[in-house]
């Protein structure tokens, strides 16, 4: 975003952090430090720090009007050109702090959409960080038009800078509109591609930027995604064949990661990308367990998916990085915690037999054994039951055949059909001539 407010680029930068700790954050680890790793994805040296506590943020400068000054201070005696805040701020918060400051002033959702868009590599992510961007800098567009602030036109500032505002404002409002249209194209067509893979089981990895997913990815499918130690290196999704002992082939998909207080614009934009996961069959939600705020990463991550609407989705939690724990007891404690959790290191392989077992387990979950009553002249439906289940037997009686097999829950639907009855299988006995057959819900 920083490359719309005055034709500059975050690079080469140097920063002020700035974070303001209101009473429902309560960090574990220091307080700046995530955003001192978002500040250095985004290629700016941080030079400066300060934090203040409040109750609830300052109405016109969100910092308390001491802060503000000792802010002014730290920027001249550190020579930054720019203000990062770890928090979201309204835009007019945004223009007192500049005036205080006379320099760039950026909040936490303005630097993670810069970040999005240098590392947004294909066409359907560069939309996505675009819509967001703009939907972002459309009520802050009076800010970023400087030069009006040198026009002495009175209290609105009337005269040609404001009707090249609106200009701005109907050009930006338009291509919203056109962004939007694109990408719920895409979202549709995203939508039957994954749907088109139904017949095979899906696991998807989601969980905190930098967690390791895309490394966890290599280790299990042998594919060589990129990875790099730096938030949101991934913001494409990928999705691999995983030969998945005493299972067979899933697919295996890799997707964006999750951040804590992640911008709403991006979650909407980003809903195509996030396909995989709202359709999958089992989440792996892969926390970093070495991280100091491991606890507070993995509840951000369930707020993600909660609003993207796939929290109750059959999940597993992978605790990723034990080998880089400092001793035993801070693990005992994760699993005291999470006990149905399971630990690995996804770059030395420690664990991923274990890992191997959970997800087939998981996955068994979410089949039936059931017997299916048809017409015998129904070979369509055989032949599907064959091919998306485990047959055990069949048994004939004048025009119908039962059939005993073991499918998953997903694929109910299909075999759902005219003249088609489905109940729960109970000790291998065929059902009775007259003995109803009910659906199984």
């Amino acid at each position: 975003m920083s490359q719309m407010y005055r034709g500059e680029s975050v690079e080469s930068e140097s920063a002020v952090l700035v974070g303001v700790l209101l009473p429902d954050r309560t960090p574990e680890e220091e307080p700046l430090d995530e955003l001192e790793g978002l500040a250095q994805a985004a290629g700016v040296e941080v030079v400066g720090h300060l934090v203040q506590k409040r109750q609830q943020p300052a109405t016109g400068t969100y910092l308390g009007k001491g802060k503000v000054d000792e802010l002014a201070a730290l920027v001249q005696m550190t020579e930054a050109n720019v203000v990062i805040f770890d928090n979201d701020l309204l835009p007019a918060q945004t223009r007192s702090l500049e005036k205080a400051t006379d320099v760039k002033v950026l909040d936490r959702t303005e630097l993670i959409l810069d970040i999005f868009a240098s590392r947004a590599q294909t066409h359907q992510a560069r939309l996505a960080v675009e819509l967001a961007q703009l939907e972002y800098a459309l009520p802050r567009l009076k800010r970023m038009w400087t030069h009006l602030s040198r026009q002495k036109k009175g209290v609105g500032l009337r005269g040609p800078g404001e009707q090249q505002l609106e200009v701005d404002r109907r050009l930006a409002a338009k291509r919203i509109r056109d962004l939007k249209r694109e990408l719920e194209g895409i979202e549709r067509r995203k939508q039957r591609e994954v749907a088109a893979r139904r017949d095979r089981m899906t696991v998807s990895l989601v969980g905190y930027t930098n967690a390791g997913k895309s490394t966890l990815m290599n280790a299990l499918t042998g594919a060589d995604v990129f990875v790099q130690d730096a938030l949101f290196a991934t913001l494409d999704t990928r999705t691999r064949r995983w030969q998945l002992p005493g299972w067979g082939p899933v697919l295996l998909s890799d997707t964006v990661g999750f951040i804590r207080d992640l911008p709403h614009h991006l979650i909407e934009s980003f809903k195509a990308t996030l396909e995989e996961a709202r359709q999958t069959d089992l989440l792996l939600h892969v926390a970093d367990a070495s991280n100091p705020a491991v606890y507070e990463q993995i509840s951000a991550a369930y707020h993600v998916l909660e609003e993207i609407g796939i929290q109750k989705k059959d999940t597993l939690l992978v605790l990723n990085k034990v080998d880089m724990l400092p001793d035993r007891g801070r693990l005992d404690q994760l699993l005291a915690r999470y006990p149905n959790a399971v630990p690995i290191s996804a770059r030395s392989g420690k664990g991923l037999g274990a890992l191997a077992a959970s997800v087939s387990e998981a996955l068994s979950r979410g089949f039936l054994d059931v017997d299916v009553q048809m017409g015998v002249e129904n070979g369509r439906l055989m032949a599907f039951l064959s091919a998306h289940g485990e047959v055990f037997s069949k048994q004939y009686e004048d025009s119908q055949v039962v059939v005993h097999c073991r499918i998953a829950q997903k694929h109910l639907g299909t075999v759902r059909q005219d003249g088609v009855l489905i109940r729960p299988h109970s000790n291998g006995a065929a059902p009775a001539a007259d003995e109803p057959i009910e659906d199984v819900a």
